[in-house]
């Protein structure tokens, strides 16, 4: 638990260059009580004279830098968040880039040691220089002998010394501020804030540990390995450990360069298509995405291939979920609202109190106002923010899955819109959709699921004779169960205190089970 002083001064300070910066006078005063209407007006005071003539997302970046990395990262999670934040606040978070000095060398020397064991001078021909910092970690080029005696270039992302102790400290800060706005200000409460310093705390204990964004990256080259036009680095698993990550070197331009990306040759309005088709691909076939898609985690390789880096933070979707995203945006491009509309109520998503053909005609209020615009004005992010504020009036429960499906979806849009001012993200997406619902739902989906009931069938038909022998000493101890019910004599007691692997203990209650349902059977088929 966090100190009470230096709590106290975190929250003072966070405030004065909240104020200081012009973000809190830029926050809306109505309807706040007297105490933070005084001090609402006070900040005005407090703010900087610059602070006018900046955009509030610029006032907000510059406040948060000023706090500290770990405050950055809780607007970079928080910018995840438009459902607990608002549309407007998300926007203005989404562009804080993470960006510090490097450390010394010798102390990433130190890391890298410590952390695998070895020499610098046995890992690596050369170390290189960093090529990127950031408040985690920083980035090295560096070259790499192959057994054969051959050369290599890598990737060597190496964790910051000393940060996990410097965000331990400040996430306790962070706790002790969320429970004081909770207990003393009431209107914060619907904001959740310790709920959201404890997810930002997991998130961050993850992102710390580059062997879990190594596996990431593993599985999502695993899943792509078919796909022609998107691919992830290899990851050097002997040079990776817990604070250290080595990986295939990129030789190609960040996205974030488009005039480079032109000069290339390559195709813009078709790099746009696949970003946005490779993440509706992972999303809907694999049921896992790289949830941090922004410009500079993606590389366009000379083959015109997208590169995918840096996948510290990844969203996965139950088979459940993918199903229902899909559909959703299969019945938004065929109008079929009244499908929306039952989807949700399949999946458990509004409540089963809540009217169907009301809610088919909120999203008929979402849908019918897209058609007929130009593409370049259509979003597919928004549609789905606005979905999910039209179902907060039909008390749909927040599902944080689909929420970071939603920022990153409005994140790859951007991307394809700055490839393709006209990119039309229904033209895009349908090919992918059409795909997953043939696939999931089509004649192929249907024999698979024949076969699947066919086989359970036959399952069932191999244990006939168990259940024959079942009922036929059930039937010729059914007097006696009937008379004096169910019992455990001494015996089975014994058996069952020795019995002490679980297994046997639930070997016995399937039995019970069994037994209870046979007698229910029995029950129906002598007086039924």
């Amino acid at each position: 638990m966090a100190n009470p002083v230096y709590g106290t001064v975190a929250l003072i300070r966070a405030i004065y260059v909240l104020a200081r910066e012009g973000v809190i006078a830029s926050f809306p005063a109505e309807g706040l009580p007297a105490g933070p209407a005084f001090l609402h007006a006070l900040s005005r005071f407090v703010a900087r004279g610059s602070a006018e003539e900046r955009a509030s997302s610029d006032n907000l970046s510059r406040a948060l830098h000023r706090l500290g990395p770990s405050y950055v990262k809780l607007g970079q999670f928080l910018a995840t968040r438009p459902d607990i934040v608002g549309p407007q606040i998300a926007r203005a978070l989404g562009s804080l880039q993470d960006k510090v000095p490097p450390f010394p060398r010798a102390q990433a020397v130190a890391e890298i040691e410590t952390t695998l064991g070895r020499k610098v001078e046995d890992l690596f021909i050369d170390l290189g220089e960093v090529i990127g910092a950031a408040s985690i970690a920083q980035v090295y080029k560096a070259r790499i002998r192959n057994p054969d005696g051959s050369e290599r270039v890598a990737a060597v992302k190496v964790i910051r010394p000393g940060i996990r102790g410097r965000f331990r400290r400040e996430l306790e800060a962070f706790a002790f501020i969320a429970r004081f706005f909770e207990r003393f200000v009431r209107s914060s409460r619907r904001l959740r804030p310790v709920a959201i310093v404890e997810t930002l705390a997991q998130s961050t204990k993850i992102e710390m540990d580059l062997r879990l964004e190594a596996a990431a990256a593993s599985e999502m080259a695993d899943n792509t390995v078919d796909d022609p036009d998107f691919r992830v680095p290899k990851i050097d698993w002997e040079r990776t450990g817990r604070d250290v990550l080595t990986m295939e070197w990129i030789e190609g331009i960040k996205m974030n360069d488009v005039a480079a990306v032109a000069s290339a040759g390559h195709d813009l309005k078709q790099l746009g298509v696949k970003v946005v088709q490779s993440f509706l691909r992972h999303a809907m076939r694999d049921g896992f995405f790289h949830a941090d898609m922004h410009q500079g985690n993606l590389f366009v390789a000379p083959d015109g291939a997208i590169v995918a880096v840096d996948l510290g933070i990844v969203g996965r979707l139950s088979d459940n979920s993918k199903r229902f995203l899909a559909e959703i945006l299969y019945g938004f491009i065929r109008r079929d609202y009244r499908r929306v509309a039952e989807l949700h109520f399949e999946a458990g998503y509004v409540p089963r109190n809540q009217d169907v053909a009301s809610f088919a005609q909120a999203l008929r209020a979402i849908g019918e106002p897209i058609y007929g615009q130009p593409a370049e004005t259509i979003s597919m992010g928004h549609l789905l923010s606005l979905l999910f504020e039209v179902t907060e009036l039909f008390d749909m429960e927040t599902r944080p899955e689909l929420i970071l499906l939603q920022k990153t979806m409005v994140v790859v849009e951007g991307v394809a819109r700055t490839y393709d001012p006209k990119f039309n993200m229904w033209v895009a997406a349908e090919p992918v959709v059409s795909d997953y619902i043939m696939n999931e739902l089509g004649p192929a989906a249907k024999l698979r699921d024949a076969r699947q009931g066919l086989d359970a069938l036959l399952r069932l038909v191999r244990k006939a004779p168990d259940f024959a022998v079942g009922l036929d000493v059930l039937a010729s101890q059914l007097p006696e169960l009937i008379e004096n019910g169910l019992r455990l004599n001494d015996d089975t007691l014994v058996e069952l205190v020795k019995d002490s692997k679980t297994s046997i203990v639930l070997g016995h209650i399937e039995r019970w089970v069994i037994a209870a349902a046979l007698v229910a059977i029995a029950g129906t088929l002598f007086f039924g």
